[in-house]
């Protein structure tokens, strides 16, 4: 994919907030996404873990975008808030539809598949690799105000003026052209 194409990063729009740690068991920052993150694959959240968030820091928030996606507009495949602040790792398939690896409180949102599970990669073939940014934001107050029917870009909307931390994961993915 031409560097021409690559879409900025949605945080590249906030003001500047304190970075901190985020790892996964599962990939490397800058590897590729295992198959197991991948729509037709295995469709499962990665596990996910923070440490170094500010001090103060009241929730935390989980987000994964791909901002290469030939929308216009990236797509969301997941966004979830109001993650208590004693909880620093989400193990794998905890985005799963029935949401019982998440902690209690945590709010999900529809990704752009329409679900409010993870929605694992799905670019289109022949289309070059597709970023997948895994952020996880420290928030100033346990609650961001806004319930399961709001829109990621809402969620974007109020993490702006209430991350005080943030941390990203980039894997990339890519489905060959069909031959």
């Amino acid at each position: 994919m031409s560097e021409l194409r690559r879409r900025p990063l949605p945080h590249e729009f906030h003001p500047p907030v304190d970075s901190f740690s985020v790892t996964s068991a599962e990939f490397q920052d800058g590897g590729s996404l295992p198959d197991a993150q991948v729509h037709a694959g295995g469709n499962r959240s990665p596990q996910l873990s923070w440490s170094g968030f500010p001090a103060g820091t009241a929730s935390f928030a989980v987000t994964c975008y791909d901002p290469d996606a030939p929308t216009g507009s990236g797509f969301w495949h997941w966004v979830l808030f109001d993650i208590p602040a004693s909880v620093t790792e989400l193990p794998a398939g905890a985005g799963d539809a029935d949401g019982a690896g998440l902690p209690a409180g945590a709010v999900r949102v529809r990704n752009d598949y329409g679900t409010r599970d993870f929605g694992g990669a799905a670019p289109p073939p022949g289309d070059g690799p597709h970023r997948y940014v895994f952020t996880v934001y420290a928030v100033d107050s346990e609650q961001l105000g806004l319930d399961e029917n709001a829109t990621p870009a809402r969620v974007g909307f109020m993490l702006r003026f209430h991350a005080v931390g943030r941390a990203q994961l980039i894997a990339e993915y890519e489905v060959p052209a069909e031959s």
